[in-house]
């Protein structure tokens, strides 16, 4: 059905043939070419590989592909069996590793897994790194090891404790005011690692958990992204039990949304509020998200006196603005909260403790907490194109046109009004422009796509 390469990793569906889909074959191919990366990289003697992987049906599989697949190539595996994408990410700077391979498809169905590829500070490769692995994936000019310079395999389950322990500790994080607002949170872990992280996280902050899909079995009981539409029986659970609040990660615990007491979502948009408003108030500095995340970042970030700005989508763009601007938190708008004080990555588990904190802190409700940012709504649409388009000009002509305007083309063309903003990007998997905008209302943000997207075609001449 699909397969996407990418500089960040290898992405496909299960089943096919080789080359077309994720296939025992692309897995071992493409393990082989991050370990010719590394060891071309590195340099060493000896190297060491951390991977983890989430729930899916998928995954022993794949994950026995790629670990014998390193281990052929004289590399030593950490396998840390079933873990999420931060605990990984937690775990190749603690290891000392000089790499980790994450097997998740995130959000996607469970049809879907991916080799997700990080650097010896567990953070996700740049995109020069990337290109040098598809260049080897490409060539398959691999060398292999020769019998007496095999890798091994060390098995560690501790990691997603060890990671617990890591967010407890961080200064922020106020474990002894969590414990005594006596909190109760319904978890959807969607029959995926969430299901083991999150509750073990707020038993240790004394959190009553009440579990929700939380059998990690890897069959997802819904779609596993964690959107308003696909989360009816948390919402109806919340109010069922009384809870505080909901609490909803994707498969591999990097996305993270929130439901409040009444059973209604707290907005995806807003983890990321919440938790900046919180880390602000206690520390003076700046924020970052990307372009097609909630202005009310820059809201807030303002409010206490900080500087905020806007990077390129993707995760890798995000963390590199970070450290460009010395931020303190930063993140994506789709749930994903990255903290330095713990590492450049999207935490779910370090999401969840600042919020608690937050909400303990503040003594309100989490509806109340939700009312007291501003009020933001957004509208995401995408327009087909003919193939033979030039996409690239098509933007250039868009933002000619509205060149008088506060303009970013740093990601497509992100166009910002004084009461709304529009951002249009190229997809990399299909001849499409996605469109986003966000205004004070539902209403106003659709009609501000239905007239970008008028725009574009008198543009394109469709």
């Amino acid at each position: 059905m699909t397969l996407i390469k990418s500089i960040s990793g290898i992405r496909g569906t299960i089943g096919g043939a080789p080359g077309q889909n994720l296939t025992p074959i692309d897995a071992v191919k493409f393990a082989a070419a991050y370990g010719s990366w590394l060891k071309n990289d590195r340099n060493k003697q000896t190297y060491r590989v951390v991977i983890g992987r989430d729930a899916r049906i998928s995954g022993s599989m794949i994950q026995e592909l790629v670990m014998n697949t390193l281990i052929g190539m004289g590399i030593h595996v950490i396998d840390l069996g079933l873990s999420t994408t931060p605990t990984v990410e937690v775990a190749v700077p603690m290891e000392h590793a000089d790499g980790g391979i994450i097997l998740t498809a995130s959000h996607n169905p469970k049809e879907w897994n991916a080799l997700k590829l990080l650097n010896s500070k567990g953070e996700f490769l740049n995109g020069k790194d990337g290109e040098k692995i598809l260049e080897y994936a490409s060539s398959a000019a691999f060398e292999f090891a020769a019998v007496d310079d095999l890798g091994s395999i060390t098995v560690n389950n501790a990691y997603i404790d060890l990671h617990i322990e890591e967010v407890l500790a961080l200064d922020l994080v106020d474990v002894e005011a969590i414990k005594a607002a006596q909190f109760k949170a319904v978890v959807d872990g969607v029959n995926s690692t969430g299901g083991i992280a999150i509750p073990r996280l707020l038993d240790a902050l004394g959190v009553i958990p009440v579990e929700l899909y939380c059998d990690p079995t890897g069959h997802f009981p819904h779609n596993p992204e964690p959107l308003k539409e696909h989360l009816g029986d948390i919402c109806e659970l919340v109010v069922k039990e009384k809870a505080d609040l909901g609490i909803v990660v994707d498969p591999d615990v990097d996305r993270l949304a929130f439901i409040d007491e009444k059973g209604e979502m707290f907005g995806e948009e807003y983890t990321l509020v919440a938790c900046a408003d919180y880390v602000l108030s206690q520390i003076k500095g700046n924020t970052v998200s990307n372009l097609s995340s909630s202005r009310a970042l820059r809201d807030i970030t303002q409010k206490h006196g900080g500087t905020y700005t806007a990077s390129a989508v993707g995760e890798v763009n995000v963390v590199q603005t970070m450290k460009d601007t010395n931020a303190v938190i930063g993140g994506e708008g789709n749930g994903g909260i990255i903290y330095p004080a713990s590492h450049y990555g999207r935490d779910s588990l370090v999401g969840v403790a600042l919020f608690l904190t937050h909400l303990a802190k503040g003594n309100k409700t989490v509806s109340e907490l939700r009312a007291s940012y501003p009020s933001y709504f957004m509208s995401k649409q995408k327009i087909a194109l003919t193939p033979s388009l030039d996409v690239d000009q098509l933007l250039e002509k868009i933002a000619q046109k509205y060149s008088d305007e506060d303009l970013s083309t740093i990601d497509g063309v992100k166009i910002d009004f004084e009461h709304h903003w529009v951002h249009l990007r190229k997809s990399n998997t299909e001849p499409i422009i996605r469109i986003y905008t966000e205004a004070s209302s539902q209403a106003a943000a659709d009609r501000v796509a239905n007239q970008m997207i008028a725009t574009i075609k008198e543009v394109a001449g469709l």
